[in-house]
């Protein structure tokens, strides 16, 4: 990974639109290969899948999933499943019990109300158990390519941390970063700056001498 500080000489006031669209624009293309990491193939398994990612590594998950949907191939398989046999397949996944118990009562509610189709609105998403906001932004670009900005504690961390707002929760950020990122660009923006988080911009012992945001990143500036 190389630097890349370049464009933001005359940088934009940090939190504006403007500011937002030379972010993405420097991470795009300093990760070209950003996008889902999750193995799925369509709705129904998109859902299980970032259902089981909270907590746990992507790569964690795929090892796991291709058992679970060869078990339970759609929303009625697992509506019928024994939570304990869930339990089984997903053991090596982080809060693989409370993970069990959540996939089998949304699969239950799909089935009763949503008539087995994952539905593809925020809300009702949102009225699944084990589905809070970031799971259901996440299944609405993954699953359906509809705007959506899911904010984990990498994007939390780095949205934060280079300027792009300023907040003390995941919800927060979610609010801010809808407001200066066109809708268009939310879902392209969570994974971006995932894949900056996860590469880079890590928690602890951050790689900041080949952060292609070097320049404008406040805990950076701060640290000086």
């Amino acid at each position: 990974m190389t630097s890349k500080n370049i464009g933001l000489s005359r940088r934009p006031k940090k939190g504006t639109k403007k500011f937002a669209a030379a972010v993405l624009d420097l991470l795009r293309q300093q990760y070209p290969d950003a996008g889902p990491r999750l193995v799925f193939s369509n709705p129904y398994q998109a859902l299980v899948a970032t259902i089981l990612s909270a907590q746990t590594t992507d790569e964690q998950v795929n090892r796991v999933t291709p058992a679970l949907f060869a078990k339970y191939p759609d929303v009625k398989a697992l509506a019928e499943a024994d939570p304990a046999d869930v339990e089984e397949i997903i053991k090596s996944v982080g809060l693989y019990k409370s993970k069990a118990a959540h996939l089998v009562a949304a699969a239950q509610k799909i089935l009763s109300d949503y008539q087995g189709k994952v539905p593809a609105d925020f809300d009702s998403l949102l009225s699944l158990p084990g589905v809070g906001r970031k799971t259901a932004n996440v299944v609405l670009y993954n699953a359906f390519g509809k705007p959506g900005l899911g904010v984990d504690t990498h994007v939390h961390r780095v949205a934060n941390r280079i300027g792009l707002c300023e907040t003390k929760n995941p919800e927060g950020t979610e609010k801010r970063l809808k407001e200066v990122i066109p809708e268009e660009k939310w879902g392209e923006a969570h994974h971006l700056l995932i894949f900056h988080g996860r590469r880079c911009c890590r928690a602890r012992k951050p790689e900041c001498t080949f952060c292609p945001l070097l320049d404008i990143c406040n805990n950076h500036r701060e640290a000086e």
